[in-house]
């Protein structure tokens, strides 16, 4: 059985730095392509990064690339997502997501909340 947690939501002040994870099991790690999602209050859920099975096979969206930065260790099954100099834009609920070539899994989210 497949299983995506997240963790490391939580609340943070605009400027301020976050480190999302995502601990993978029930698939062959290292063969899937990893990807982060955001869903903010009242819109429809949009990608931020993915992780490729390649090296250096990572994206983030224009965006927000200059302040998020994904990675991945296979070794231990998780994949990163870096939110630096957050903004109120980036408050919402953040998926990881697994795709095998066949079939997306989605884990259950980590709201990110960001307030003064």
């Amino acid at each position: 059985q497949v299983q995506l947690v997240e963790s490391g939501g939580g609340l943070v002040q605009p400027g301020g730095s976050l480190t999302l994870s995502c601990l993978a099991s029930g698939l062959s790690f290292s063969n899937v392509v990893m990807y982060w999602h955001r869903q903010a209050p009242g819109k429809e859920r949009a990608q931020v990064a993915r992780a490729g099975t390649v090296p250096g096979g990572t994206n983030v969206a224009e965006a927000v690339k200059d302040r998020f930065t994904v990675s991945r260790d296979n070794g231990k099954n998780m994949v990163y997502l870096h939110l630096s100099r957050v903004e109120l834009d980036d408050s919402g609920v953040y998926y990881c997501a697994a795709f095998n070539g066949v079939t997306t899994y989605w884990g259950q989210g980590t709201q990110v909340t960001v307030s003064a």
